[in-house]
């Protein structure tokens, strides 16, 4: 996966949650007769119906949620989906969020399908969530982010990689320099998928050094000097702080990548799993994965 667009460089942005008050009734006869009225006309009032038990959670009191919840998250969700658990553990105290499982979104999917429990499933595209649905494993999913790809490289981008024309094979920056080292996700990974369609549409051939199976993995790679560059999430180099830098791509935007979430329909927890789902599609969790770059969905 790669691929880049000539482009004036553009001014690079950088991303370095009453009681109603009683009446006092007068003292007399007339207020006893008054009590004694309604003690035997009032009826008893008719408790509303239970809706289903998915959507009733969602809106439960804090405590009456209980037990563990396990998620399954795209990789590229990691530092904002532990501040959102975090959060949400504040808000219902007796539930336990297990150390979340994050990896490509493929990967995940596949474990799922073969059997893997979970309550939530948070997918990085539509792709691998259509996936678990069609399994017959997930509840109607709602789309809860966005996010785009970034060309990462390091610090103060020693190659001076401008776009993704400069990791095209045989391209370089630099007379007597060598081409520089690409690191992509597999085609398989949404961020790989993505990679590659902003490739093609680049029209460049490039050869990856690797193919990693999530994005995490990408970014491992250009932080520790085994390659030049890699195509990560804006949310990725924002994460990365100054162990990278991030070369912004013109044409990004035509492949972002939609983000949806899912209860399980065998979760062993449905009413946390249903209650984390509303968490975070709600202001509030919007407002977190605001906070870590992501877009609305």
């Amino acid at each position: 996966m790669t691929t880049p667009v000539s482009r004036p460089r553009p001014t690079r942005q950088r991303h370095r949650r009453r009681q109603r008050p009683e009446r006092r009734l007068a003292a007399g006869g007339v207020a006893l007769l008054a009590v004694a009225a309604l003690a035997g006309c009032t009826s008893p009032q008719t408790a509303p119906p239970r809706g289903d038990s998915a959507e009733a959670s969602a809106t439960a009191p804090a405590d009456a949620l209980t037990g563990e919840l396990t998620i399954y998250a795209a990789a590229s969700l990691g530092a904002a989906f532990d501040e959102l658990a975090a959060r949400f553990e504040t808000e219902h105290p007796g539930v336990d969020v297990r150390p979340i499982t994050y990896d490509g979104s493929s990967v995940l999917a596949t474990q799922l399908i073969e059997g893997a429990q979970a309550d939530v499933f948070a997918s990085a595209d539509e792709k691998n969530m259509t996936k678990v649905e069609d399994a017959g494993l997930a509840n109607p999913p709602a789309d809860f982010a966005s996010n785009v790809l970034e060309i990462a490289v390091a610090p103060g981008n020693p190659l001076d990689i401008d776009g993704l024309d400069d990791l095209a094979d045989g391209a370089t920056q630099q007379p007597g320099e060598p081409p520089a080292t690409l690191v992509l996700c597999a085609p398989e990974v949404p961020c790989g998928a993505a990679s590659r369609t902003l490739i093609d549409a680049a029209g460049i051939t490039v050869t990856p050094v690797s193919e990693e199976q999530n994005v995490t993995a990408v970014l491992t790679k250009v932080k520790s000097g085994e390659a030049d560059a890699g195509l990560v999430y804006v949310t990725d180099v924002q994460a990365a702080g100054d162990a990278v830098e991030g070369v912004e791509i013109e044409t990004a935007a035509d492949a972002t990548n939609v983000y949806p979430l899912a209860s399980l329909k065998a979760a062993p927890n449905p009413e946390a799993a249903a209650a984390f789902v509303a968490f975070v599609t709600s202001k509030a969790g919007q407002q977190v994965l605001a906070s870590f770059g992501f877009g609305a969905p």
